[in-house]
């Protein structure tokens, strides 16, 4: 996966997941999208992929990271291509390689790409012509890398750059979720001090372990001290039998409300990569309250995908 992402100098050529990627590339993408940020304050166009063709490819719905994507290509000067799924040849019965190729013939130069399969976005890129780009925007169960880094970066925002001084839980349906996946393996690259992996037993993977995470079942034991909070949502649509009891119970036992917070240090900030079930994983008061970043979240998404589109598409290399 690293070799088919980075060239050979350095060049981020594709982002298809967090693997592979060392501190200071992370850094240098947060760095740069802190820059955009700042340049397009004002939704200011930026004149970086002039003449540049961006395909936007979901197979899966999506609201906030299909349209941060768009704007990003648009706000960077891109022309934006979106394509109706629901009725493009691939509900003909074109294939995968088809609708790539016939996109390629048309001078397109990245696709951000949402599939239901995980392992779809790897599939695209190794099938893709020389200097046409593939951004993953979630494949399965597999992979979310600009939640990862848009993730990362409003962590940094808040707690500063070093990762290390950090105490980090994330909670909730860890099993389904690609997002989780992803930032575990971005804050383990950043070396944060201690990663806290909370839920129920059926939906807690042993193999996070691997990433020297703690896996705990009782939430208010996890809470204790943290700076950071990842709430997931419970992903019924990729379930397969029955995991949990009922929504009550779960909340019961895994839902933040303002009482658990409390277990947290004061200056706690609570994530959520939305959309989010209200009274199922997290309370209104919660979401909504003084420690909440998770709006933050989704306009720091916007910065993040600007910054990777103009990386890959060769704007700046991201050096090792």
């Amino acid at each position: 996966m690293s070799r088919l992402q980075f060239a050979p100098d350095g060049q981020l050529r594709h982002l298809l997941s967090i693997d592979g990627f060392k501190p200071a590339q992370i850094h240098a993408l947060l760095d740069r999208a802190e820059g955009l940020r700042s340049s397009t304050g004002g939704a200011r166009k930026l004149p970086l992929l002039r003449g540049k063709t961006v395909v936007s490819l979901f197979f899966e719905n999506s609201t906030r990271t299909r349209t941060t994507f768009e704007l990003a290509a648009s706000r960077l000067s891109a022309d934006v291509v979106t394509l109706d799924v629901a009725s493009s040849s691939t509900k003909k019965g074109e294939s995968l390689l088809d609708t790539l190729a016939a996109l390629e013939a048309m001078n397109c130069d990245l696709f951000v790409v949402r599939h239901a399969a995980s392992g779809a976005a790897e599939f695209f890129a190794r099938h893709a012509a020389a200097g046409v780009s593939v951004l993953n925007a979630g494949d399965g169960r597999h992979a979310h890398p600009t939640q990862a880094l848009l993730d990362m970066f409003t962590i940094r925002q808040h707690k500063g750059a070093d990762f290390g001084q950090l105490r980090v839980a994330i909670v909730g349906d860890l099993l389904h979720s690609r997002v989780a996946r992803s930032d575990i393996q971005a804050l383990s690259v950043l070396g944060v001090g201690e990663l806290r992996l909370v839920g129920p037993r059926a939906l807690l993977p042993d193999a996070f372990a691997d990433f020297g995470a703690s896996l705990y079942g009782d939430l208010d034991l996890a809470l204790k001290d943290c700076d950071v909070v990842i709430m997931l949502r419970l992903q019924r649509e990729r379930m397969r039998g029955a995991f949990l009891p009922s929504e009550g119970e779960y909340y019961r036992r895994y839902g933040l409300s303002e009482s658990r917070l409390k277990l947290a240090k004061p200056d706690c900030i609570v994530m959520h990569p939305g959309p989010m079930n209200r009274g199922v994983e997290i309370a209104s008061s919660v979401a909504d309250g003084p420690n909440s970043v998770i709006q933050e979240q989704v306009s720091n998404g916007l910065a993040v995908r600007m910054a990777v589109m103009a990386t890959v598409l060769g704007a700046r290399t991201v050096q090792p």
